[in-house]
């Protein structure tokens, strides 16, 4: 399927109510791993209901492998909207026992085991359990949102992209239209990207759907240099949910962008206190860091590689985001290793970046500008790889190329980073 019939899908189907839920609707961002979705203060009592229903079911019945399939599923979900990993031990052992009362054609196990491994960062297992799944359901929407976002952080964008074009056909709502922005995006189509999300608004019918949207709109104008057009989308939805902390995140970046540093300091504090997150975490960091705080900076540093222990003691990992912060700490020979592992299980293009930035760190700069092209061959308007991309060509001496590159990214969005915009200004200054 192409992006063009994508586009033309979202032109013509009219708004639908959602019946997928957006529990497993992937986030735009692939490190963002125990942080809870945006919407998720809203749905966190909805989902304790399920659980409290599905034991009692249980407890009357312990053989109905249908009933330990929802409590799997409903355990993953309370790992998203709680930001807590050690419910994947719990959504595991539900599933085993599902599919244990009903070894063949239980799609809903499979299903739910194919959800937790995209929530664990093994990709490929969730593609696997929801190749497994379409067998049994193939005409179930949520089969190809668990499958399109293993195949989106597999590297395999056109089957992604197929499996995309599926979901919506069979049912365009929240889940399905945020899933073809991303794949939008990631293709360099903003404007088709923000249409999808519009749509996505369009078809909430229910307030977590409706801040879900609200924080990916505000991502995307956010991440193409529109922080008020950002702003109003992360205010509209704290009208909602005004302790969603995705939002609150966002409005915190908006402050810092807007020189209210104190203001995006307490914003943060806060956050971090509720949900330790590491993407919470690592921000917060960076921007105490960014402006001298270094004692506190490191502070969150120590937390945040607790919280990395507890995600690989349930069962999960995150290379990515680990490499991500062992770069920004200078800590280069380790940033190179776990990027490499990440590169040698799926080639995304934020792995690439990663990679790329890895090896640049390490004196290996002809290797990291192949990484970083491959990086940016999507198209994706991203101002970190253009950025990365900017300083290795630096590196290598190429210096018109490497202004032009520090240009693009500071053109997409002269906020995209709390330090190294302020590098990229300092470099390009530099060049010139």
């Amino acid at each position: 399927m192409t992006r063009r019939r994508i586009v033309a899908v979202l032109a013509i189907v009219a708004g639908a109510a959602l019946l997928v839920s957006t529990a497993s609707a992937l986030t735009r961002r692939g490190g963002e791993h125990g942080t809870p979705g945006p919407g998720a203060a809203l749905a966190h009592s909805g989902v304790q209901r399920t659980i409290a229903a599905a034991q009692e079911k249980l407890r009357r019945s312990p053989r109905d492998a249908a009933t330990w399939a929802l409590l799997g599923s409903s355990y993953v979900e309370q790992a998203r909207v709680t930001g807590d990993p050690s419910y994947y031990a719990k959504a595991q052992g539900a599933l085993t026992t599902s599919l244990e009362h009903q070894p063949v054609d239980n799609g809903p196990a499979l299903l739910g085991l194919g959800a937790l491994a995209n929530a664990r960062h093994d990709f490929s297992a969730a593609r696997d359990f929801a190749e497994r799944a379409r067998s049994v359901l193939p005409d179930t929407a949520e089969v190809y949102g668990v499958l399109a976002d293993a195949l989106t952080q597999l590297g395999a964008a056109a089957e992604a992209t197929a499996a995309v074009q599926r979901m919506l056909d069979l049912e365009p709502g929240v889940a399905s239209f945020t899933r073809a922005a991303y794949d939008l995006e990631q293709r360099g189509d903003v404007d088709a990207a923000t249409h999808a999300l519009e749509r996505a608004l369009e078809s909430a019918s229910t307030p977590a759907d409706t801040v879900f949207c609200r924080y990916h709109l505000g991502e995307l104008a956010w991440d193409n240099g529109d922080p008020d057009l950002a702003a109003e989308h992360y205010e509209r939805g704290l009208s909602i949910d005004p302790q969603d902390v995705t939002l609150l995140r966002g409005k915190a970046k908006v402050a810092a962008a807007r020189g209210r540093v104190d203001e995006a300091l307490a914003e943060y504090a806060d956050i971090v206190r509720r949900v330790p997150a590491p993407h919470h975490l690592h921000e917060y960091a960076t921007l105490l860091r960014a402006h001298g705080r270094h004692e506190e900076a490191a502070a969150q540093t120590t937390i945040l590689s607790g919280q990395f222990e507890l995600l690989r003691a349930a069962g999960g990992a995150d290379d990515l985001a680990e490499s991500v912060v062992a770069a920004d700490q200078g800590r280069a020979a380790q940033a190179l290793r776990l990027a490499e592992a990440e590169w040698g299980r799926r080639q995304h293009a934020l792995v690439a970046d990663a990679l790329a930035w890895a090896l640049h760190l390490n004196g290996r700069h002809a290797e990291a500008l192949a990484l970083a092209e491959r990086a940016t061959a999507s198209g994706w308007r991203h101002a970190g790889f253009a950025f990365h991309r900017g300083m290795i060509l630096a590196s290598l001496g190429r210096t018109a190329e490497a202004a032009a590159a520090l240009d693009e990214a500071l053109r997409i969005n002269p906020h995209f980073s709390f330090t190294d915009a302020a590098k990229a200004r300092d470099a390009l200054a530099g060049l010139r």
